[in-house]
C-alpha cells in the first residue's frame, strides 16, 4: 500500500501570473509556499485539507474534466466576497436536491470551481445513531 504523507493538485495555467492573481488575490487563498523566480515562479496555496500548486506554463488550458471542489463555511458570504472581487459567478448559490448548497465559478483558464456549503442538518455533517 502507498502511504501518502501529503498531496496537492498541480495546475499548469496558460498565463501563470493571471492565475496567481485569481487564486491569491481574488479567491484570497492563503499561501503555503512559493518557489522559483520570474517565469518559473510557483505558488502552492492551502485548500483546507489539501493544496493547489500553480506553477509552470501550458500552451493549452486544462482539460474540462478537471474541476476543483472547495468546501466553505458560508457559500452566501463567499458569493458576496467573490462578486465584490470581480469574480464571474457562473451559477449563484443553489441548494441542490442532494442537500448541499453549491455555487460555480471558473478560473481564468476556465477550470470550473464549485464552492460547497454543507448545511448543519446534512448527513455529511450529522448521522443520527453514529
Amino acid at each position: 500500500m502507498v502511504h501518502v504523507l501529503s498531496s496537492r493538485t498541480l495546475l499548469r495555467p496558460t498565463d501563470p501570473e493571471r492565475s496567481r492573481v485569481f487564486y491569491g488575490e481574488k479567491l484570497a487563498l492563503p499561501v503555503y509556499r512559493e518557489f522559483g523566480t520570474g517565469d518559473h515562479r510557483g505558488v502552492v496555496y492551502f485548500l483546507g485539507g489539501g493544496f493547489l500548486e500553480v506553477a509552470g506554463r501550458s500552451d493549452t488550458p486544462p482539460s474540462p474534466a478537471l474541476k476543483l471542489w472547495l468546501q466553505v463555511a458560508d457559500v452566501t458570504a463567499a458569493h458576496e466576497e467573490l462578486v465584490a472581487a470581480g469574480v464571474e459567478v457562473r451559477r449563484p448559490p443553489v441548494r441542490e436536491p442532494w442537500g448541499l448548497i453549491e455555487m460555480w465559478i471558473a478560473d481564468p483558464d476556465g477550470t470550473e470551481i464549485v464552492l460547497v456549503e454543507i448545511p448543519a442538518d446534512h448527513p455529511l455533517r450529522y448521522r443520527p445513531g453514529i
